[in-house]
């Protein structure tokens, strides 16, 4: 299988000029929405081809949800910077209305594309909250599932959102949605082969090996560039 991965475009166009008949599967790895340099328009407009294109093909695209998005899919929570108040009716409307289209996580075998990726602390810990105690997370695991259930599960959402230290919250450990690149590259899961977006950085890196990893690809800020995965059937 033959995937590609589109992170944080923060309304870039840049992903039309893709052919997708390449790839067997097409991940977006989150944050469609807020920007230092485009306009309120264009994000919406770029946010609207998206979702068209998931609803013609939707077993072929795949539609995760990042940090600036969450503050609009479910408003009044979740903020974060850049927020937009002026966009915000429009923006929340079109990600409410298209809702089922969007998820947390998607796997693969042991591949796991998420945002911001999860590490062993804010696992034990969302674990101990949800009261799921027996699970072993080896890479056979649905996690992307498991996170996926949760995010319909209002009482447990927050967990999901939650914000760290390292990222300017209080909460103990930042979630897969929000975790900072100082936490997934020293606590990334063992087994898996994490692909994720949110932390900004000059090329393609990935921390770790065949026995446990985690690949960042959010290099728009430089240049264009999407990050392929190839996964033997």
């Amino acid at each position: 299988m033959r995937i590609l991965t589109i992170s944080d475009l923060h309304g870039r166009t840049v992903w039309k000029e893709t052919n997708f008949d390449d790839y067997d599967l097409v991940i977006f790895l989150g944050d469609y929405t807020d920007s230092n340099v485009v306009d309120d328009a264009t994000i919406y407009n770029n946010l609207y081809d998206i979702i068209k294109l998931k609803q013609q093909q939707p077993t072929k695209f795949v539609l995760l949800i990042g940090n600036h998005d969450a503050q609009y899919l479910h408003f009044p929570h979740y903020r974060c910077s850049k927020f937009r108040a002026s966009a915000q009716p429009d923006l929340s409307l079109l990600f409410t209305d298209h809702h089922n289209l969007f998820q947390i996580a998607y796997q693969q075998g042991n591949y796991l594309f998420i945002h911001a990726g999860v590490t062993n602390k804010w696992l034990a810990y969302f674990q101990a909250k949800i009261g799921n105690s027996s699970p072993n997370f080896t890479p056979d695991y649905n996690l992307a599932g498991l996170l996926n259930e949760i995010h319909q599960v209002v009482h447990f959402r927050n967990l999901l959102f939650d914000v760290g230290p390292k990222r300017g919250g209080y909460d103990a450990f930042s979630g897969p949605v929000w975790a900072d690149r100082s936490e997934t590259r020293t606590d990334f899961l063992s087994g898996f082969q994490q692909v994720v977006g949110h932390s900004p950085i000059n090329d393609f890196t990935t921390v770790g090996d065949k026995n446990g990893s985690i690949t960042y690809t959010d290099v728009l800020q430089t240049k264009t560039a999407f990050y392929e995965v190839i996964i033997p059937d």
